[in-house]
């Protein structure tokens, strides 16, 4: 089961939430086999950290393919779109 519900999806991009009430160790450390883009959709405190990189402020940010990442729980519900190619 994703720690996630995607709420709308097409053929560029995908809308997906992420709980409050989700348990923080439910967000594990993984890797997408394409580029994305991740875009805040909502004001947060929710963080990603990429590898061996301090964690950042979900704004507008790039994870490389391949490349291990996580993201961090903060307060309210976090909202992403997310673009791959």
């Amino acid at each position: 089961m994703n720690p996630y519900k995607d709420l709308q999806k097409d053929e560029n991009s995908i809308i997906r939430e992420f709980s409050d009430s989700i348990d923080p160790t439910e967000l594990k450390w993984h890797r997408d086999l394409k580029n994305r883009e991740i875009e805040s959709q909502n004001e947060t405190d929710w963080l990603l950290q990429l590898e061996n990189k301090l964690p950042v402020k979900i704004t507008n940010n790039f994870i490389p393919a391949k490349e291990w990442h996580r993201i961090i729980k903060g307060t309210g519900n976090l909202i992403i779109k997310i673009k791959e190619w």
